[in-house]
């Protein structure tokens, strides 16, 4: 595969073997507040609920939480296909 290939493989979206790229994305369907939790939970294939819970002990324990999910917000982009 020469340059040219890889390049137009990257801008599809595609790894060099042809396997979509996974993208992490704010979810939209399972949103509460921004979607964070809900598109890291679909990134990782598991259920919202767990990462809202850690979210939320997070938050309670040092405050950490908060900051994460508000950084979280500004920086990962809304799912363009939902």
């Amino acid at each position: 595969m020469g340059f040219g290939d890889k390049m137009a493989a990257k801008q599809q979206g595609r790894h060099r073997d042809n396997k979509p790229i996974k993208r992490i994305y704010r979810s939209k369907k399972d949103k509460v507040i921004a979607g964070v939790c809900g598109g890291i939970a679909e990134y990782f294939n598991i259920d919202p609920v767990i990462v809202r819970v850690i979210a939320v002990l997070l938050a309670f324990a040092w405050g950490f939480g908060i900051l994460a999910y508000i950084v979280a917000w500004i920086i990962i982009p809304k799912n363009p296909n939902q």
